[in-house]
């Protein structure tokens, strides 16, 4: 009996530890560079980590330079706070976007380059689906901890959620044939997106230590973060680092949205120049981060065929990294003048613009009246930016690549601001939705509102999870095809429809066409 009683004792103790060194394991994570150490929500479910450096500070002489590896440390990394936001203009809430959907007004700091991870793991050694989040922002704004991009109540449904920050504005984007000279490659200004590659390399090398599995990662963005997936899904530099996407809208396939020759975007550095009082890097380089972006300018991705080939003929010969694709816009998507051109000037516009192919563009955007030409105003900023790149992303891959496309169109308008003013279904409306973050948004929301974002949500886990959001339980969401063209409309639950705006999408297929040749 007392020897028995011995062996419980034994294996209580063994039990314990073995427990306990699970938990341990967890609690403290084993990166390439240390160990980390994070937090549980309040549930405890869900373990959370924030603020893991990814690359080096990019600062001083590292300052629009690729990014350079994070400096190893010793002991255990408290990793329980979110770091700084890249550096930008003051974030201040305006029109329907409230703090909800902004960075946070501080820190703002040039050593950003740090990512966020929740997952549900139990022991580490799940190998669950992972989605990293890109953010948008117009690649000027934006941050990993926006409160709407929270990953508690999206990973509690089986995934891995990262969040990302990267060089912004000046300091992400500036073209320079100074930089160009530096650069081993002969390029410069893509900063920013070579940021997004570093932290796709860092989830590969170390998601598996919070349960995730390097082999399923999905990459995800809106807006700015949904043209980064665009740029990322042509870029050779990325190949391998990701297996499913996820762009809500935004792509990059026409003029007006596709990244710049790196010889224009060089162009930039002229006016930027001329207001800083100098051309030399090393004094550029001295200069405070606010004084460069209080200088302003337009800094974007630019074509280098390095990190960024022409991303329309990528696509369309069949080049693009090919996996999955889920893509999609909302009815509101578009940001029209507050003060639109008469129906007059609106024709003479087209006219300058559109040539002889006008009696074209007027048939799928009239402008008869004043009113008339006010509504096509706001549908040509919707299409052109938004709507008919995502359309043309699926229909491309669709018919160059060899994995499956799934198109939605987001219809929900969600209740009104305590102001009483209604944006209907605006730009980014759509990703409390989809990341299950209604909670985090400040509106009162109704019974048709939680269950489009249980429905949005499971899609998303769902295509990160096989590449194919459909699931039980789910209105059946058939793949696009260009024979078709049926889209998922996502309003009070989801159902298939024909595309909309077709006769709008099918000028502007006519107008890069003529444009290609």
């Amino acid at each position: 009996m007392i020897i028995y009683t011995k062996h419980l004792l034994y294996l209580f103790i063994f039990v314990s530890l073995v427990t306990h060194g699970q938990t341990s394991k967890l609690a403290t994570v084993i990166l390439r560079d240390g160990k980390i150490s994070g937090a549980k929500n309040q549930n405890g479910n869900i373990h959370i980590f924030k603020g893991i450096p990814f690359a080096a500070p990019p600062v001083g002489n590292l300052r629009w330079k690729e990014p350079h590896p994070v400096a190893p440390w010793k002991g255990i990394r408290k990793c329980n706070t979110f770091s700084a936001s890249a550096m930008q203009t003051k974030p201040v809430p305006f029109m329907m976007y409230t703090q909800e959907f902004l960075a946070p007004a501080e820190p703002l700091n040039e050593d950003c380059l740090y990512l966020n991870v929740w997952t549900p793991t139990k022991s580490g050694n799940e190998k669950l689906p992972v989605i990293v989040w890109i953010h948008g922002g117009a690649f000027v704004s934006g941050s990993g901890s926006v409160p709407i991009y929270d990953g508690e109540e999206i990973a509690g449904k089986g995934i891995v959620f990262v969040t990302v920050n990267y060089r912004l504005g000046v300091l992400g984007f500036l073209a320079h044939p100074e930089l160009t000279k530096e650069s081993a490659h002969q390029v410069s200004g893509n900063y920013g997106l070579l940021d997004q590659i570093a932290s796709l390399r860092w989830v590969k090398e170390n998601i598996a230590g919070f349960g995730g599995n390097p082999n399923l990662v999905t990459i995800a963005g809106q807006s700015a973060g949904a043209f980064s997936v665009n740029a990322l899904m042509a870029s050779p530099l990325a190949k391998g680092l990701f297996h499913r996407v996820i762009a809500e809208s935004g792509g990059m396939f026409n003029g007006n949205t596709a990244g710049q020759k790196l010889e224009d975007g060089e162009k930039n550095r002229l006016e930027l120049a001329q207001k800083m009082g100098t051309t030399s890097m090393a004094e550029l380089r001295a200069r405070s981060a606010e004084e460069l972006i209080k200088a302003g300018g337009m800094f974007r991705p630019v074509i280098d065929n390095y990190v960024l080939p022409a991303i329309y003929t990528t696509f369309a010969t069949g080049k693009q990294n090919d996996v999955p694709v889920l893509t999609g816009w909302n009815a509101g998507d578009g940001f029209a003048s507050p003060n639109p051109l008469s129906a007059t000037a609106y024709k003479e516009d087209a006219e300058k613009k559109y040539g002889s192919k006008t009696a074209d563009f007027l048939k799928a955007y009239p402008g008869n009246t004043d009113e008339e030409a006010k509504q096509s105003q706001f549908a040509l900023a919707r299409d052109q930016i938004f709507g008919w790149q995502n359309y043309t992303w699926a229909s491309l891959q669709s018919r160059s690549g060899k994995n499956k496309t799934f198109l939605y169109y987001f219809s929900l308008v969600p209740p009104d601001k305590p102001d009483g003013i209604s944006y209907g279904a605006f730009h980014s409306a759509e990703i409390s939705y989809a990341l299950h973050t209604l909670h985090k948004w400040d509106r009162p929301w109704r019974e048709s509102d939680r269950k489009l974002e249980d429905i949005m949500s499971s899609y998303w886990v769902n295509f990160a999870a096989t590449g194919d959001p459909n699931g039980k339980g789910l209105p059946v969401w058939p793949a696009f095809t260009t024979d078709s063209k049926q889209v998922m409309e996502l309003s009070d639950t989801g159902k298939v429809r024909e595309l909309p705006s077709r006769t709008q999408f099918e000028f502007w297929d006519m107008y890069q066409t003529s444009l290609q040749r």
